[in-house]
């Protein structure tokens, strides 16, 4: 399909550079029959006791570095875990760097240049302080990472990262680090609104996507079909799935909490409409024409203009029907992005 299909024009003023306080008090557009203007405190409304919704509970990690290769500053953005210490990572300026290169990010964290990738990213291989004994060992490079790392707001947040985003661009029930992107349609969610849920009779389910940096990027092509996802890394546990199917079999809704739970739950189900528990990487690409296994119902926040994810969700709930929305949205002044407010889609 042309990209351009998938394109339409955004005031700047509607882009959320801070979040909505309290979480539960952004605005939420309802896309069945007909569009209702609601709050995400509202949602527990459109939900049914034989209903599972299903979380991502992965953590977002400080992972936008600065740092010095001699006397030449250097920016990083860590975005895929690669095993032993080394994580695939956008630089600025990634043309001066060659393998061998060191960068220093404080007096006890650095990192090395192992590899230079055909598009432009590096591998970089870290080294904490052999001081702290642990070498490179998960908790030992998070601990650093906590210290001098900054939170990874996207790029359409024209400001710095302050306090205040270490607790605001997480969720609630973040648990597993390795996100270097907030699963954003799950920030909407207090204590109080999964209290409601689970009042309602609705089960909760958590799977696991590390949210990587490419779900940030353009798509350049002019054809959807040109365009290259990056792979991310996921999990669903046995217990997941057991709960994800047993909702399906008494006849009940699957309603995802964000693309990422979306993808991870269309990456893992087979032919017959089963979940299947599995960790795997999946770089699953969705757009208009594509079949969709197992979830009915997503939660989300309003996407870019030629993304990937304006694209899913055009998939999802038709693309004459998104753009209507999206048209509602901007005359109404909702929030757009990472920030912003959140819409409650049906297939």
């Amino acid at each position: 399909m042309k990209t351009s299909l998938f394109d339409f024009d955004l005031p700047e003023a509607l882009i959320a550079a801070h979040p909505t306080n309290p979480r539960d008090s952004a605005r939420m557009l309802v896309v069945a029959g007909d569009l209702q203007d609601k709050i995400i405190r509202d949602l527990p409304r459109f939900l049914k006791p034989d209903d599972v919704m299903v979380f991502n509970d992965t953590k977002v990690i400080p992972a936008r570095l600065l740092g010095k290769r001699g006397e030449a500053k250097v920016e990083v953005l860590l975005h895929k875990h690669r095993g032993q210490g080394a994580w695939q990572c956008f630089a600025k300026p990634a043309k001066r760097l060659k393998p061998g290169d060191h960068i220093d990010f404080a007096a006890d964290f650095h990192a090395d240049v192992v590899e230079k990738l055909p598009d432009g990213e590096v591998v970089l291989s870290f080294s904490p302080s052999p001081l702290r004994g642990e070498g490179w060992g998960g908790g030992d490079f998070y601990s650093q990472l906590e210290k001098y790392g900054h939170m990874p707001l996207p790029p359409y947040i024209r400001r710095s990262d302050d306090a205040s985003d270490r607790a605001h661009y997480q969720t609630i029930y973040a648990r597993a680090e390795g996100s270097v992107a907030a699963p954003t349609a799950g920030l909407h969610f207090t204590e109080s609104l999964l209290a409601a849920i689970d009042a309602a009779g609705v089960t909760r389910a958590q799977v696991t996507l590390h949210v990587g940096g490419g779900t940030f990027l353009p798509v350049k092509c002019d054809d959807t079909d040109d365009h290259v996802m990056h792979s991310e890394w996921a999990e669903i546990s046995p217990a997941a799935a057991d709960a994800i199917n047993a909702a399906k079999d008494r006849g009940g809704r699957v309603i995802a909490v964000g693309t990422t739970s979306l993808r991870t739950l269309e990456s893992a189900t087979d032919a017959r409409g089963r979940l299947k528990p599995n960790s795997f990487d999946t770089s699953i690409f969705i757009t208009p024409g594509y079949k969709f296994k197992i979830v009915d119902a997503v939660l989300t926040n309003f996407h870019l203009p030629c993304s990937t994810l304006f694209m899913l969700v055009a998939a999802f709930a038709g693309l004459e029907r998104m753009k209507t929305a999206y048209a509602h949205a901007i005359a109404h002044n909702y929030r757009f992005y990472s920030y912003g407010d959140a819409c409650l889609l049906t297939k």
